[in-house]
């Protein structure tokens, strides 16, 4: 049984800095491509960041671009994602995903999801 574990949230000041650990179970890790994704209340989820299944390319999305770092250790099964000068904005529940070969920015493409944490950032 696949399982995506997140932890790593909590509440922040704006300009703080947070990372987010998801750790993978029951799956050949290193075959998935993997990302976050968010939702904020009343929004629909949306793409955050992708990583490669080697963790050699990694893709963000426009507004987390230059502040988040997504990486992986495929040798501990797990992906991160660093967030540094968040802001109110990226208060959100944040999801681990998995995807069974290539990379993707959609929603719909990946396979496993974990069951979110919860950033909330006070401006």
């Amino acid at each position: 049984q696949v399982q995506l574990v997140e932890s790593g949230g909590g509440l922040v000041q704006a300009g703080d800095s947070l990372r987010l650990s998801c750790a993978a179970s029951g799956l050949t890790f290193s075959s998935y491509a993997l990302g976050w994704f968010r939702q904020a209340p009343g929004k629909e989820r949306e793409f955050v960041a992708a990583i490669r299944r080697s963790g050699g390319s990694t893709y963000y999305a426009n507004s987390v671009k230059g502040r988040f770092t997504i990486s992986r250790d495929n040798a501990k099964n797990t992906m991160y994602l660093q967030m540094n000068s968040l802001n109110a904005e990226d208060t959100a529940v944040y999801y681990c995903a998995a995807k069974y070969g290539l990379y993707s920015g959609s929603t719909y493409s990946y396979d496993h999801w974990g069951q979110g944490t919860q950033v909330t950032v006070s401006s």
